[in-house]
């Protein structure tokens, strides 16, 4: 089952925009892509950093090793098991690395201390490194500056390494847990070398004219309701919200009329493509209920079949047209 993109609607207006979903979503440098599991998030979030790719924009696409499970599912539609903690090329203008809390540790021990044996010697502690990993925060940390150490690079010219970068993050609270990192402990350190860092990346996160968070959510009563739940906590934490992906929405070819038809016939009797048509009827509330009340842009991706192509690439072709083409 593939997503085809149907318009991008703009924040402003009733209407569809004419235009195309790619541009709506790479207005800015970084794409923070979050929603609860099992609503697309990383099919979309590969989607776009291909769609971005072929637009010609040095691309990094990168997700979040989280030190348990034994491969990456974004790693695999690229038909690897796991990215490495440096980016690595996986096609034209596309590279991708996943994000490592020990690495981040790392490269901050080396911003601060004087030698590389100290910086060595702090790695292969077993007492630091299990302190890094249980100690409140810090596992985010590390994340936070390994993300912060990515965006700061540059090319030969000195401009960024990375036109794009797209973030498939873990579940809902690990998005918060980042986000709202900088806010936190800034509150406990406001001073130093770690202070220096979380403003750094306030920089790079909290500018709208920089970064974005894209919810990708399903046209589902309950997806829906946690991605409104969502955008708040975003919000709480400084961060931008681009908008929302609805994915998988259903092709409806009735109009209001047929619609009130058929669910009159089925009032009356259970026929076949009851449950299909109830889907139609549940995404349409969905989709109507999102309208009324988020007032960020949404993209509607399709629910279709076709043959001779990967999702993923299917969805990055359709990211690339204007409401008309799709």
């Amino acid at each position: 089952m593939c997503r085809r993109c149907r318009y991008a609607r703009s924040a402003m207006t009733s209407e569809s925009s004419t235009t195309r979903p790619v541009d709506a979503l790479l207005s800015t440098r970084v794409l923070l892509m979050t929603g609860k599991g099992g609503v697309g998030r990383t099919t979309v979030s590969s989607a776009i950093a291909r769609a971005a790719a072929s637009e010609g924009r040095r691309t990094l696409l990168l997700d979040v090793d989280d030190g348990e499970a034994g491969h990456s599912p974004l790693a695999r539609i690229f038909g690897r098991e796991r990215f490495a903690g440096t980016p690595e090329s996986i096609g034209p203008r596309l590279d991708a690395c996943s994000l490592e809390a020990q690495r981040g540790h790392e490269l901050f021990l080396r911003s601060v201390l004087p030698s590389d044996a100290l910086v060595k010697a702090a790695v292969r502690s077993k007492a630091l490194s299990r302190f890094m990993t249980a100690a409140p925060s810090f596992r985010e940390m590390g994340v936070f500056n390994h993300l912060l150490h990515l965006l700061r690079e540059k090319d030969w010219s000195g401009e960024p390494r990375y036109e794009t970068v797209i973030i498939d993050m873990p579940a809902t609270g690990h998005t918060l847990a980042l986000t709202g990192l900088p806010e936190i402990l800034l509150t406990l350190i406001p001073r130093g070398p770690v202070a220096r860092l979380l403003r750094e990346g306030q920089a790079f996160l909290n500018d709208p004219a920089v970064s974005n968070a894209w919810i990708v959510t399903l046209p589902e009563t309950l997806p829906i309701t946690e991605s409104l739940e969502l955008i708040e906590g975003l919000e709480s934490t400084q961060m931008p919200v681009g908008g929302l992906i609805v994915n998988r929405l259903p092709d409806n070819p009735f109009d209001e009329h047929e619609q009130s038809a058929l669910q009159s016939c089925l009032g009356r009797a259970r026929l076949y493509g009851t449950i299909a048509f109830e889907r139609l009827q549940e995404s349409r509330s969905a989709l109507e209920r999102l309208e009324s009340v988020v007032r960020h842009p949404l993209v509607l991706l399709r629910d279709v079949v076709e043959e001779g192509a990967s999702p993923t690439d299917q969805l990055a072709d359709e990211l690339g047209l204007a409401r008309g083409g799709a």
